[in-house]
């Protein structure tokens, strides 16, 4: 379809981030993070990836001419794209390969408050795909886990078709499906649903994925992802806002979408556009000036009276809070926050180990019950240095690797690539073996020659472990009475609350070194404060994110933070004496 080019005057990616920047538009850190990178690669391109204004504006274009409302007081008129919704899709369409010309995005996951027009982008986008993106016999499918649900897209879409001389005359809408006419004849467009009769013989281009937070599994996505290998350029579209099926799609989706956007070198994912729009701390929801962050299209599509009705509403009676928070404002559906930003997670300076030598140390070890990850930490001080020095190693079992390989799932944490940068101990079999995780306490200490005063370990899972750091010369507390260099620590709020503050404090100053370790810093971003209240007394403990996100780096350091705040004078003095030497 010839379309002009109605972007080429300004580019809406670095438009937007301008706006982002300046402060004009109020935005999560996750898409700053995004927008900060794409601006970057529009500017100077990474090879292979070039930045096509033709390509961009081309869907762009085709929304706006030919896409039309069909409801509400927009009804019959055409797309008019806000400045955000005009990036995402240049983004999506506008990068290439500069040699063969195919689309850099695969995938582009949005998540958004309701009523932000998603469903009326995916539409339009799911139309593009089928008649105006040069594929021929294009099969489009909207997809949710029940065939009702990806209705919704599909008539919207076929709706659009309805209104538009032009879509009408090369789509012809049936009571199922849409089929080309012409030169488009062999292009279709159709609802699939989980209960659909058959998922057989896909050879989908196009699927514009409906609100994933409700799909309890992978099943009906990876029959999509499968039916896209004979296509050169294909694109699956979700559309989505936060929900309460945990442990799902959504989750799994999420947390692959934060791990690209930390700028953690191993979660690269070239194919994925991750856009989060979403409240990140516990009060937000309560600041009008913050709404804005989940939902981009506040005051124009989505009417920002009725939001604050529901707002108010929700202040007075909190139990319709909750589906607000999830569902307007993308927050988890539970009574967790965000615990630190990427802002303060990231840090790039680095140490060496034989700068620390005679330094003394608190330790401090998260050991896993059965197959997860486990961590040793170590938190070292100099004297008249602010810094907090982090050395960590971490230890998973084979079989746990194994598994994760057989399912897919290694994108999501690339251990291989961890243990052969020496992050990582990868140990035989289907558990950890504590021994090794000894081995390393023994390297740091007599290898490395820092000193630990103290080392503290979960009491409920420490087990045979004890009896081997007491062979390697940890004795342990009420081993003898009289050695303490192993000490106890009852993991909880009551015990957690106060040092993991202060720890998140030290890590806003940028004062804790980890020396840029990418287990430790995947940790962090996965990590939210979940908040207490018991008789009028506030506490936070740690939790994750989400479903197949890992903290035990993060609950080691916290560990080893709580002896440091327990036992900070007597060390700190330890420290400035042996400065003294």
């Amino acid at each position: 379809m010839g379309l002009k080019n109605s972007s080429a005057a300004v580019n809406p990616i670095l438009a937007y981030w301008e706006e982002i920047d300046t402060g004009r538009v109020v935005a999560s850190a996750k898409v700053r993070a995004l927008y900060r990178r794409l601006a970057s690669d529009v500017v100077t391109p990474r090879d292979p990836w070039v930045y096509d204004e033709d390509r961009a504006g081309h869907v762009i274009s085709f929304l706006e001419k030919y896409c039309k409302h069909s409801k509400g007081k927009w009804g019959g008129q055409p797309l008019k794209l806000e400045l955000w919704q005009k990036a995402m899709l240049a983004a999506a369409f506008g990068f290439i390969d500069a040699e063969t010309g195919l689309r850099k995005y695969r995938k582009v996951l949005l998540v958004v408050g309701r009523k932000n027009g998603k469903s009326t982008i995916a539409a339009g986008v799911g139309l593009y795909l089928m008649v105006a993106d040069g594929e021929p016999g294009a099969e489009i499918y909207c997809a949710a886990t029940k065939r009702d649900q990806a209705k919704i897209i599909w008539l919207e879409a076929k709706r659009m078709v309805k209104r538009s001389a032009a879509l009408y005359k090369r789509i012809k809408p049936l009571v199922a499906e849409m089929v080309g006419r012409g030169e488009y004849d062999g292009c279709t467009f159709r609802p699939l649903g989980s209960d659909s009769e058959t998922l057989d013989g896909l050879n989908v281009h196009g699927a514009p994925l409906d609100e994933i937070h409700a799909w309890p599994g992978r099943e009906l996505y990876d029959v999509i992802v499968d039916g896209m290998g004979a296509r050169e350029q294909p694109m699956i579209f979700i559309t989505t806002t936060s929900g309460f099926v945990r442990e799902g799609l959504y989750d799994e989706e999420y947390a692959i979408a934060a791990n690209v956007l930390s700028g953690i070198e191993e979660y690269a994912d070239e194919q994925l556009l991750p856009v989060i729009y979403e409240l990140e701390n516990p009060d937000e929801w309560r600041d009008p000036a913050m709404w804005v962050k989940a939902n981009p299209g506040l005051g124009t599509i989505k009417n920002l009276d009725e939001l604050a009705k529901k707002v108010e509403r929700a202040q007075k009676t909190p139990r319709l809070s909750g589906n607000l928070k999830c569902k307007d404002f993308c927050m988890p559906s539970t009574d967790s926050s965000a615990w630190l930003d990427w802002e303060e997670i990231d840090n790039p300076a680095t140490f060496d180990l034989e700068d620390l030598r005679k330094c003394y140390a608190i330790g401090g070890c998260d050991l896993s019950a059965t197959t997860d990850l486990s961590c040793a930490s170590l938190i070292i001080r100099k004297a008249d240095d602010p810094s907090v020095y982090v050395a960590q190693h971490y230890f998973i079992p084979e079989k746990r690797v194994e598994d994760l390989e057989l399912d897919g799932k290694i994108k999501e944490a690339p251990y291989r690539i961890w243990a052969d940068r020496g992050l990582l101990t990868i140990c035989p079999g289907n558990q950890v073996d504590f021994r090794a995780v000894t081995a390393w306490f023994v390297l740091m200490h007599r290898g490395h020659g820092i000193i630990p005063l103290y080392i503290g370990f979960d009491r409920a899972l420490a087990g045979y472990w004890l009896d081997d750091m007491d062979a390697h010369g940890f004795t342990w507390m009420g081993k003898d009475h009289t050695a303490n260099v192993m000490e106890r620590v009852a993991q909880g709020p009551y015990t957690w609350s106060q040092p993991m503050k202060e720890m998140g404090a030290a890590f806003a100053k940028h004062m804790v070194n980890y020396n840029n370790n990418p287990i430790t810093k995947w940790c962090l971003s996965n990590t939210q404060a979940k908040a207490k209240n018991e008789d009028g007394i506030e506490s936070i403990q740690p939790v994750k994110l989400s479903s197949g996100m890992r903290i035990d780096g993060m609950v080691s350091l916290l560990n080893a933070w709580v002896i440091y705040t327990r036992h900070f004078e007597e060390y700190m003095g330890r420290v400035k004496s042996r400065g003294r030497v």
